[in-house]
Formats: C-alpha cells, sequence, structure tokens
C-alpha cells in the first residue's frame, strides 16, 4: 500500500478554507458590488427624469415671461436653481438643486393661476402637460431609487456583511429626501373648469 503523499494534507486543508471562508465572502463581496451598482443605474434613471425638468423650465418660463413680467424673482429663482443643478458635482448636490427646481415650480405655477389669460395658451398648456408628466416620473423614480438604496443600505450592515462593507469602503447611501415644501409633485391645473364655487 502507497503511503499518503505529504503535500496532500495541506492541500487539503487549503481547499477545505477557500471553500469554508474565501468562497462566501467572494459571494458577500460580489453582492454588495451588485447592489451599489443597482443603487447607481436606479440614480441614473432618476436623474432622467430630473434632466427633462430641467430641460422643461426654460421653455415654460419663456412661454409665460411677457404675461408675469412683474413676478422676475421666480424667474431669477429659477435660473439659479437650473445652474446649481448644472454645476452640481455630486448626487447630494444634484438632489439639492432638484429641490430647489421642485420649490421653484411650485412657486411658479402657483403664481400662474392668477393670470386666466394664460389657460387658453397651448403652448402653456401643453408644456404644462409635459411638465405634470414629468413629475409624476420624477415621484415613480424616486420611489424606486429609495427602495433600492434601502436594500442597499439593510445588505451593508448585516453581520459578517458589515465587516467586508467597511473594509471594501461600502457606505451607506443616501435616500432622496424631498423638501418639505416639495414634497408632493406641483400641482398642474390651469383648467378654469376645475374651480369650484360655493353656491348660496
Amino acid at each position: 500500500m502507497n503511503p499518503r503523499p505529504r503535500w496532500l494534507v495541506p492541500v487539503i486543508v487549503v481547499a477545505a478554507i477557500v471553500l469554508v471562508v474565501i468562497l462566501p465572502l467572494i459571494g458577500s463581496y460580489n453582492g454588495m458590488v451588485n447592489k451599489d451598482t443597482a443603487v447607481d443605474n436606479s440614480f441614473a434613471d432618476l436623474d432622467v427624469q430630473l434632466q427633462r425638468r430641467y430641460d422643461l423650465i426654460p421653455n415654460l418660463v419663456n412661454a409665460v415671461k411677457g404675461t408675469l413680467a412683474q413676478e422676475q424673482t421666480i424667474f431669477g429663482d429659477l435660473a439659479k436653481a437650473r445652474a446649481n443643478y448644472a454645476g452640481a458635482g455630486s448626487d447630494d448636490e444634484r438632489v439639492d438643486a432638484a429641490n430647489q427646481l421642485e420649490s421653484g415650480i411650485g412657486r411658479l405655477l402657483v403664481i400662474m393661476e392668477n393670470y386666466p389669460q394664460l389657460r387658453s395658451n397651448e403652448n402653456v398648456l401643453d408644456l404644462q402637460a409635459q411638465l405634470e408628466g414629468t413629475e409624476n416620473r420624477i415621484a415613480q423614480a424616486r420611489r424606486d431609487y429609495n427602495g433600492v438604496v434601502t436594500d442597499y443600505n439593510r445588505s451593508i450592515r448585516r453581520f459578517p456583511r458589515t465587516l467586508l462593507a467597511g473594509l471594501f469602503g461600502f457606505d451607506k447611501r443616501p435616500l432622496y429626501t424631498a423638501n418639505p415644501a416639495s414634497a408632493d409633485a406641483p400641482t398642474v391645473d390651469l383648467n378654469p373648469t376645475t374651480t369650484s364655487t360655493s353656491g348660496g
């Protein structure tokens, strides 16, 4: 009977270590990478809708600027918010600038309600319909993004994955939280027939 080779036992031990320790670590690491990438992809989807809103604003502003000539403050605020969005260097800065845009749009729409002549302007109505659709898509994309971020954050906090997360720099990602004043999409309704009147 041939004696067992000396190298066989160390090889078996190393193989067992790889199976029991290394492979689960690799799986955990790859799982965190996948979830982190999913967060990036989800923010990119959200950013597409934020960019669409950003692009719609100049057209809407130009369509109503002549009528709302005395409301110059809101136009300046929107221009500043757009500049902040265009110059944002991080996801957090883009979210802050998007919140500024959302707040400005809400104020603009409220002001526009005081100008009945805009309700018959087809260009304004078309732009408002596009903006309303965009706001709805932003709300859905925000919910999707927050769901993916929550899943990722929960994943990196679980033991033993939290040890790997700290070691490899998988940090907690912030949720997209809108300003309280802009938690809801702006109401885009200039149809005078929806205005209710109180009876005597």
